[in-house]
């Protein structure tokens, strides 16, 4: 099976993971990070997930996963060491048409979560296809060296100078390669950050308030 890829927006939106552990942490977490309203089911939770419940952030149903509580829900993850409480999980948010992870099962799931490199709005992902977790890992930590903070720097000068530009594909495609000669990357890694202006100016013609934390 071929995945098909996609970024997919998520805020607002109800999400449930089944499993209170370290797992369902991480999966949490980067739900959270999406924007996403988050409802947790377990009977118990790990002390971050607690936390998390007591600052209102995720709702938790302090119960064991019966089918009623992914009523509505956007996707669902199933993160639980029990294979009959994952079967369940999978086989219910599949009759509702819901979307589903069961983590470590490819098998049960509608899709899986890729590895990720992020650097602000840069996201670079790596799949297998769920064959190996060892694999995207390797990938990730080589991706992770090779692309650092200045892709985040230069993400936000594209995106600042997107909106200056007129509706014109190939306007914005010279600048991209105009600022990639002008060696744009390195002088951000030098943190040279009048020289990082000047060439925005001298290339485009445009100023903008660039970020340089």
């Amino acid at each position: 099976m071929k995945y098909y890829p996609v970024f997919w927006n998520i805020a607002g939106k109800k999400c449930v993971v089944v499993g209170g552990g370290e797992v369902a942490e991480r999966k949490v977490k980067r739900l959270l990070e999406s924007g996403a309203e988050v409802f947790i089911i377990s009977p118990q939770l790990t002390p971050e997930l607690t936390r998390l419940n007591e600052e209102s952030i995720i709702s938790h149903i302090a119960k064991e996963y019966s089918s009623e509580y992914i009523y509505g829900a956007a996707l669902v993850v199933g993160a639980t060491d029990d294979e009959k409480t994952n079967a369940a999980i999978s086989s219910d948010a599949r009759s509702k048409g819901i979307p589903v992870n069961i983590v470590d099962d490819p098998q049960k799931c509608d899709f899986i979560l890729p590895s990720l490199v992020e650097r602000g709005d840069l996201t670079i992902a790596i799949g297998t296809g769920g064959k190996s977790p060892a694999l995207a890992r390797h990938l990730r930590e080589e991706l992770e060296s090779k692309y650092g903070k200045e892709y985040e720097i230069f993400l936000n000068i594209l995106g600042r100078l997107r909106t200056k530009m007129a509706k014109n594909s190939r306007v914005g495609k010279d600048w991209f390669a105009s600022l990639l000669a002008a060696g744009m990357l390195d002088v951000i890694k030098e943190k040279d950050w009048k020289k990082v202006k000047m060439l925005v100016k001298k290339i485009t013609g445009k100023e903008v308030e660039i970020e340089f934390n």
